[in-house]
């Protein structure tokens, strides 16, 4: 194991040898110090039981705090929508699904979410059956509901999103040879990321699920496994529809291993079968129950809901289908799901989300233009902020630069997508945050730019935290995670200690601490300054102004680092190449 006792040369050595090496001796930030010690444990494993241990801690106590919809009727909120969904899936027929009474949270998923929550809602059966009684449980908040409802967030993630994370880390780890040290600070960074915890296991979601699917096919093409890459990420479509923000990176990356160096035709066969056969497997439980349903002539239509068109999309093509058709049942529920999944008829956004279409809202009146226009605005817009990070790794597909990519291709989505939530902040978010755990991770330059992109994240999603009473939650975890990391509000060490601008630039170190100054001016405002009624709305759309052009900026940021590591060429952003991983020169400096 390393000598901690290194000579007072070979310490000053190491310290001057690169700015991103000061963290190494437990002096950078306070998450590298808190686990300095563990350096030279000889069971690792007992390291990474400790992490576990605390970050399930934190989310559980996070769980304490009230969730979306709590005591606010009529439709409540989010925890409701799950809830229902248990119900729904537990008590009727399985043809049913996404077309029981659309009005009340009606299922608006991929069949695996349905699945999930039918094995959710039959295990919670178990304890207490009127949890998922239909209609007479709507909008219960039994605190023992509340317990398991937490309780499944934490099982779901120590099963799909942790185990996936691990993994990641670990190939990064092998891939780059840096220190084992290393790793531990970055995976508990990772997993202390406070936008899943507080969207997941406060205000209550399961998106670390189909985030885990994700990172366990990056992890998967990392060790050159592409056909369990695909198989992962057709799981990660199946459960939620946003893994498309990340589908045109992998797709690309996947041809472009099937086309660089040499053409490969069986490589491509190989993963265009995986692909299929995945999906196979993932649809054909709900196919199955279809025709069994139908077979037993169970009306496909529940009767509480209002009269369905035979083909909910392309209904100008439903006087072609013969509704007796043995396949008829089968297309009508495909139909019904793209129709539930993609709803276009909503409108270019929904509430107020820091993206371009929003943000430009307020001098251009968008919803006053015609859907199909605002479609192919958003489509041609997206399309053009997609092509540059698709086109290079494609060309050159390199497994070191699939975060980028798939965090560049997401904040393209999530600044021109039609019908972006708030939420969805989270998909860009998670690629940039796996970038602690690459080769200069953790690094003044990454560190700050994977720090100013969740912090922002995050404050975007202040105003949907705040209408549901998650102030307190918000400002602890923010916080919390800042503070570890030595990033702003609780540091700036990190923009002008002595060692930052070589690595971080000024314009950047000037860009940051201006955002979070107003970040910090922005919860003053709205917390003590009353809007004037005619702009009741004012901090809110402020806050949108803010955060689309600081997402911007992460995108061109990851664009110009892509391009970088792809390319070689100069990034703008970087002021000073680092040559070596700490690990790999703290490596040498022991074996010397």
């Amino acid at each position: 194991m390393l000598n901690p006792t290194l000579p007072e040369k070979s310490q000053h050595e190491v310290r001057d040898y690169s700015t991103s090496c000061n963290y190494f001796f437990g002096n950078k930030f306070p998450l590298a110090s808190f686990l300095w010690p563990t350096r030279n444990l000889r069971f690792q494993g007992n390291v990474l039981i400790l992490i576990l241990l605390v970050v399930g801690l934190f989310r559980w106590a996070a769980g304490l705090w009230g969730y979306s919809g709590f005591q606010n009727p009529p439709r409540f909120g989010d925890y409701e929508a799950q809830r229902h969904w248990m119900e729904i899936t537990t008590q009727l027929p399985i043809s049913q699904w996404y077309f029981h009474d659309l009005e009340w949270w009606g299922l608006d998923y991929p069949p695996l979410t349905a699945y999930h929550s039918w094995v959710l809602g039959k295990l919670g059966s178990q304890i207490n059956p009127e949890w998922f009684t239909l209609y007479s449980s709507r909008g219960t908040h039994d605190p023992n509901l509340k317990i398991y409802m937490r309780a499944t967030v934490i099982v779901s993630e120590y099963l799909v999103y942790i185990p996936a994370i691990i993994l990641f880390v670990q190939s990064m780890t092998k891939i780059h040879k840096t220190y084992t040290w290393n790793k531990n600070i970055a995976l508990t960074a990772i997993l202390l990321q406070p936008g899943t915890i507080l969207i997941d296991h406060v205000h209550f979601q399961y998106n670390t699920v189909m985030l885990g699917f994700v990172v366990a096919c990056v992890s998967c093409l990392l060790e050159r496994r592409l056909i369990w890459g695909c198989f992962f990420f057709v799981l990660a479509l199946g459960f939620k529809q946003m893994a498309l923000f990340y589908a045109p990176a992998i797709f690309a990356y996947l041809l472009g291993c099937c086309i660089f160096p040499k053409i490969n035709f069986g490589r491509f066969f190989s993963i265009l079968v995986a692909t299929l056969a995945s999906t196979t497997i993932l649809v054909l439980p709900f196919t199955l129950g279809i025709l069994y349903n139908a077979y037993r002539g169970i009306d496909i239509q529940p009767n509480i809901s209002s009269k369905v068109t035979p083909l909910p999309i392309f209904k100008e093509y439903s006087h072609l289908i013969d509704i007796n058709a043995w396949y008829f049942p089968i297309l009508l529920q495909y139909a019904q799901i793209l129709h539930r999944i993609f709803p276009f008829a909503r409108g270019l956004f929904e509430d107020k989300v820091a993206n371009i279409w929003c943000a430009l809202n307020v001098v251009v009146k968008l919803k006053g233009y015609p859907q199909t226009i605002l479609q192919q605005l958003s489509f041609l817009a997206t399309l053009a902020a997609i092509i540059p990070p698709c086109l290079i790794i494609f060309f050159k597909p390199r497994k070191t630069a699939l975060p980028l990519a798939l965090a560049t291709t997401a904040w393209a989505f999530y600044l021109f997508g039609f019908q972006v939530h708030e939420k969805s902040v989270l998909l860009p978010l998670m690629p940039m945050t796996l970038l602690l755990a690459t080769d200069h991770g953790l690094s003044e330059h990454v560190r700050a730019w994977a720090g100013f992109a969740n912090l922002l994240g995050v404050w975007t999603m202040f105003p949907l935290l705040q209408r549901v009473h998650l102030r307190i939650p918000y400002f602890v975890l923010s916080l919390l995670w800042a503070y570890l990391l030595g990033l702003p509000p609780t540091s700036f060490a990190l923009y002008f200690g002595r060692n930052s601008q070589s690595s971080v630039g000024l314009p950047t170190s000037v860009v940051h601490t201006s955002y979070y100054i107003l970040m910090g001016l922005w919860h003053v405002a709205e917390a003590f300054v009353i809007p004037p009624l005619s702009k009741p709305d004012l901090w809110a759309v402020i806050n949108v102004e803010i955060g689309a052009i600081g997402f911007s900026l992460c995108y061109i940021w990851c664009l110009c680092c892509l391009i970088e590591i792809c390319t070689g060429l100069v990034n703008p952003f970087r002021f000073r190449k680092i040559k070596r991983s700490t690990g790999t020169r703290l490596q040498k400096l022991k074996n010397s």
